[in-house]
């Protein structure tokens, strides 16, 4: 939102509503709380925005027990700044529907950030967790071919990645090479 300039709560919430529209698949939308109380208050309301909206949940103590809540009534979570394979296992063993490891930022301070996506993916796949792995602060092209490779779910990437995935020398020189045989052809 911050990105976006969208001001004030109302406002904030519309623009969820209108990505929802668009989109049509899961959105998620994050809490603002740091208390149990707050998480609850803010996160029905979020959920109750439109059918898409994913409460994205903090990985703090009360946020793992807001997920724990928001499981048992049905309401999809994304537990957020997963930084540890120990913090994916409470996110999931609370019910989480996401869980967000911020790949961009462990890489940042010289830790392997794609390392723990593959931690996390491996640790769910052997004890039969259905969080799903939603790799978040993806920098790069080769991020997200590295979060493909170790079985991210999900991931949340900057347009300029997504674009770089077309990139490729024998592409850019195949392509040259049939336009020239076209026009030796067809003039």
């Amino acid at each position: 939102m911050a990105k976006e300039g969208i001001k004030g709560v109302q406002n904030q919430r519309e623009h969820y509503v209108k990505i929802c529209n668009i989109v049509k698949a899961d959105v998620s939308a994050e809490v603002i709380a740091t208390d149990y109380e707050g998480m609850i208050k803010e996160g029905e309301e979020l959920a109750a925005l439109n059918p898409h909206i994913v409460v994205k949940v903090p990985c703090i103590a009360d946020g793992i027990k807001a997920i724990k809540y928001f499981t048992g009534k049905g309401i999809r979570t994304n537990c957020t700044l997963v930084f540890s394979l120990g913090q994916a296992l409470l996110a999931a063993k609370a019910g989480a529907s996401y869980v967000s490891p911020f790949v961009g930022r462990l890489d940042d301070i010289s830790e392997d950030g794609i390392g723990l996506v593959a931690g996390i993916v491996d640790m769910y796949a052997r004890y039969g967790y259905q969080t799903q792995v939603l790799a978040a602060s993806i920098r790069s092209t080769k991020h997200i071919i590295e979060c493909v490779e170790v079985g991210a779910d999900v991931a949340t990437c900057p347009l300029s990645a997504i674009k770089g995935l077309l990139n490729h020398p024998l592409t850019d020189s195949g392509l040259k090479t049939f336009l020239a045989d076209y026009k030796k052809v067809n003039g």
